[in-house]
């Protein structure tokens, strides 16, 4: 075995790297990282999205507040503290996906300027596509069938994105898809479509 000697990181000189993988899934690896708020969609577009690539034989990882916070960020909160930590970790296994050229879709509210440029300088900006999911607050509270909205107003939900708590719309997303009076389908395919360009390698 080699002696490693004090250099506990050597392996990331071994490992294959992320442009051989790359070619070997015959795609460009990127962090597709969906904001907008609760109800807007952005879960639901996901899965569509992560279909629609594994259907034209790209290789995805889906990330959202369903199976994060259940493991990885479990015990986790939704104060400033815990928001930025819940960020920090997702932006960090998101690089980690990235590396094994890996796309990973990101659903999550991410509802500042602020928690959206760490999870961008962590991941880095040439493979941070932000998308806004751009649905008005209104549609949202029509489609919210938990009535989170109506306690939020209540006072009984704190901290809630939109309602007690901010949300900062992106100024200029790489992918804007507004919802409002369109299908599932039709917001999916457009948002396939704006994508494709950026994680298509040329033949």
């Amino acid at each position: 075995m080699k002696d490693e000697g004090n250099n506990v990181y050597s392996v990331f000189d071994e490992i294959i790297s992320r442009e051989e993988k790359e070619r070997f899934l015959n795609q460009n690896a990127k962090v597709v990282w969906m904001t907008g708020l609760s109800g807007s969609g952005k879960t639901t577009l996901a899965k569509f999205l992560e279909r629609k690539l594994l259907e034209n034989n790209f290789f995805s990882k889906l990330l959202d507040g369903d199976n994060v916070r259940a493991g990885l960020n479990a015990g986790l909160g939704f104060d400033d503290a815990d928001r930025h930590e819940n960020i920090r970790r997702i932006a960090e296994v998101s690089k980690l996906f990235l590396d094994g050229g890996i796309i990973c879709i990101n659903s999550f509210v991410s509802p500042t300027f602020e928690i959206r440029e760490q999870a961008k300088i962590i991941i880095g900006e040439a493979n941070f596509l932000e998308v806004y999911i751009n649905t008005p607050i209104e549609e949202c509270e029509r489609r919210d069938v938990k009535g989170l909205y109506a306690k939020a107003r209540a006072g009984q939900i704190p901290n809630f994105t939109g309602i007690s708590s901010p949300f900062d719309a992106p100024f200029n997303p790489e992918i804007d898809i507004q919802t409002k009076d369109k299908s599932i389908e039709e917001c999916g395919e457009e948002l396939y479509e704006k994508l494709l360009p950026l994680i298509k390698i040329p033949s």
